[in-house]
């Protein structure tokens, strides 16, 4: 009977990456209607406290994108990127990782890929070095960002669990996250430096110059922000939000800065869940008033977009992957708990592999972190395996690696012919495994 019901768990979420972001929230309902109504398992609980925590983010960083913020970033990052070219595989993912970090979300790096292949190419560096890896780091900052949905969501999972050990706080777990994502980030770019054929060298590219369409197309275009000038409203929408950013870190490590309150019968301070909505909320508004933004524009912007279907994957696939394992928990710690102790690397595999089915780093940690306390995964190893729930690169199905091969007008950042082998791979299989490494050495060090 547990094997049928975690079939229909794992159909559900097959499926739903046929489908997206949107489709994986949704059909994850069916799947949860059959184990309710069909097998007769309790519903679980959904995700209440993150879901509010993404929409307040996604809020204020739409915001901050209809006000001018986030393109005066990509502006910052093209003038250093066209100021040193010859490092460009090094500096465009520490680019692109230092955007989500800030934002936190790797959908705001898109404008980045033109302007990255546009500096290879002219600088005759094959655009694939620069690119995959820059898309790889894009997603793996999200672990290490303050605001983003899946550090807030192992927050909040920690400060739930308590009772299993000590509730590790916002700068904690970024003292770890940063370093090791970095690290990570690092190893991968210096792998790419050499990747690949020169394109003096590469047949395939060569062949392809010959034809004077396929030439004028390759190096016709030139994508940049350069000659843009913003108002002031779009540089103090930036500071507003870095403001917020600071703010929210400077809480996360000193609680005695934050009120404290009866809540759920236990005294203790304000949660940084709350916390980080209610700067989010504050930053949004302040940008709202001083900086000129029309507010029917907010939603209408790539981030709001991409964060509402963020909201309904954490939602649906978290619900019901609480429904399977909160039925199932017993059984589950009498078979497994005892491999997860012994081989604590187990748990980072799994957290590997659900991330792919999912799509998503927080939705793969709400669903699979739970489980992992209630199994005696030690608390710190859950901080040290975060870069684990960065999966998805595995097939090439995720907006940003498809974004980026579009828009390598080379042809040299692709999906190879076996699927398996493209260009994100190893770059991704680097990057997570040095994060990992780097996370649990520096848990067994600072915490």
């Amino acid at each position: 009977m547990i094997l049928m019901e975690f079939l229909v768990v794992l159909g559900c979420l097959l499926l739903g990456t046929r489908f997206g972001g949107m489709g994986l929230g949704l059909i994850s309902g069916i799947g949860l209607f059959i184990l309710s109504f069909i097998f007769g398992l309790t519903p679980g609980e959904p995700p209440v406290q993150v879901m509010l925590t993404i929409l307040a983010v996604i809020g204020c960083a739409a915001t901050l994108q209809t006000a001018g913020g986030l393109n005066l970033m990509m502006q910052v990052a093209e003038r250093l990127l066209r100021r040193h070219p010859q490092y460009i595989t090094i500096l465009a993912p520490l680019t692109t990782w230092t955007l989500t970090f800030l934002c936190g979300t790797g959908h705001v790096v898109y404008t980045m890929f033109p302007i990255i292949a546009d500096i290879a190419l002219q600088k005759n560096i094959r655009p694939e070095r620069p690119m995959a890896v820059a898309s790889v780091a894009s997603q793996m900052a999200i672990c290490a960002s303050p605001v983003s949905v899946a550090v807030v969501s192992l927050v909040s999972i920690l400060a739930a669990k308590a009772g299993v050990g000590h509730a590790y706080s916002l700068l904690e777990i970024l003292m770890v996250s940063v370093p090791a994502s970095l690290c990570g980030v690092l190893t991968a770019a210096l792998w790419s430096l050499r990747r690949g054929k020169d394109l003096d060298k590469d047949e395939e590219f060569q062949a392809k110059l010959q034809d004077p369409q396929q030439r004028a197309f390759i190096y016709g275009g030139s994508e940049t922000l350069l000659g843009t000038r913003f108002p002031k409203e779009a540089y103090r929408s930036t500071w507003i939000f870095f403001a917020a950013i600071a703010a929210v870190v400077v809480l996360g490590a000193d609680a005695s800065l934050r009120p404290v309150f009866e809540m759920g019968g236990k005294t203790g301070p304000l949660s940084m869940n709350l916390v980080i909505q209610m700067m989010m909320l504050i930053a949004g508004a302040v940008i709202l008033m001083s900086c000129k933004v029309k507010p029917g524009e907010i939603s209408n912007g790539p981030v709001f977009k991409a964060g509402m279907v963020a909201i309904f994957s954490v939602f649906g696939v978290a619900w019901m992957s609480d429904t399977f394992f909160n039925s199932h928990m017993s059984e589950l710690k009498e078979a497994l708990s005892h491999v997860v102790q012994a081989q604590p690397w187990t748990y980072a595999l799994v957290l590997f592999l659900i991330s792919k089915l999912v799509n998503s780093q927080a939705a793969a940690l709400t669903a699979i972190a739970p489980m992992g306390l209630a199994l005696g995964v030690d608390p710190k190893l859950l901080i040290a395996f975060l870069p684990a729930s960065y999966g998805y690169f595995i097939l090439p199905t995720y907006p940003s690696d498809l974004a980026c091969i579009g828009f390598d007008r080379s042809g040299t950042t692709r999906i190879g012919k076996y699927i398996l082998n493209h260009s994100f791979i190893i770059p991704g299989l680097i990057g997570v495994s040095v994060a990992s490494t780097v996370g649990y050495l520096l848990t067994t060090t600072l915490l």
